[in-house]
């Protein structure tokens, strides 16, 4: 417990849900997870959720989102500037299971993403309250939790047992922190990045979209295949760990990290 030496390396906020990641050198934690992460989402007409599980393409769409204007950048094609609707159609919406509202964001918006997809598709922007199943915090359009923390040797772990490395961003982390050791987040409860306390609550199961390229969109077996072999638990193939916020405020890469609480059995 206490000062380990590890360090925050990344910080990434996804600002429309299943598109690429924005790095960040610093960014502000509120209570649901990074500023603007997951704050905008893709659904069907019926208000189900666009994910790259279905739509791998999704991979190549390179949000940025100031807090005024969303822009969203594919390779060929026109980049759409779009500045988010407060007084649209506040629509019922669904993620993974559970049930939460967003605003729609209009037709232009909804015929750029529907003919970049080859689907019908209407953009919504979050509003309301969505409590996590776990823990007491609240998210956004993320799947379950407002963050994701995965240690740099947990990735460093994996691909020694790959044919061919792979980048982090298969694993869409919102923290990326070195120092904690192979898996070392599955032993941990409590830390403090910098002046920010996160509880880890749920380590985290992984699906298909692991194994997207996020530059390509191309879609392979790793990681999960050599995954099965030793991540598996609880009937699930795990890697990283949910977290939810307990004190909010500003994050930056460098800042250390500090153990408070480690898992009952930890060693």
């Amino acid at each position: 417990m206490g000062d380990t030496g590890a360090v925050l390396t990344e910080l990434n906020v996804y600002p429309l849900k299943s598109g690429g990641g924005t790095p960040l050198r610093a960014a502000e934690l509120t209570s649901t997870g990074l500023r603007f992460d997951r704050e905008f989402m893709l659904t069907t007409p019926e208000g189900r959720f666009l994910s790259q599980r279905d739509h791998a393409r999704m991979a190549l769409m390179r949000p940025t989102y100031d807090g005024e204007q969303l822009a969203v950048a594919v390779e060929g094609l026109e980049t759409l500037f779009h500045k988010p609707v407060d007084d649209g159609p506040v629509v019922d919406v669904t993620v993974q299971r559970a049930e939460c509202q967003g605003v729609d964001q209009g037709d232009a918006a909804a015929e750029w993403f529907g003919a970049f997809l080859g689907v019908e598709a209407r953009l919504v922007r979050f509003t309301g309250h969505r409590p996590t199943s776990r823990g007491g915090g609240e998210t956004a359009f993320a799947d379950g939790y407002p963050l994701l923390l995965i240690s740099e040797e947990s990735l460093d772990d994996l691909n020694g047992r790959l044919d061919t490395p792979l980048p982090m961003n298969r694993f869409r982390p919102n923290l990326v922190v070195r120092g904690l050791g192979a898996f070392g987040e599955d032993s941990v409860r409590r830390l403090r990045v910098g002046d920010v306390e996160i509880e880890l609550v749920k380590s985290c199961a992984r699906c298909v979209i692991t194994t997207t390229d996020q530059e390509s969109g191309e879609r392979g077996r790793e990681p999960l295949r050599t995954l099965a072999r030793y991540r598996t638990i609880d009937r699930g193939i795990r890697f990283g760990q949910n977290g939810v916020p307990r004190t909010v405020g500003p994050l930056a890469v460098g800042d250390p990290v500090e153990i408070l609480e480690a898992t009952e059995g930890a060693r």
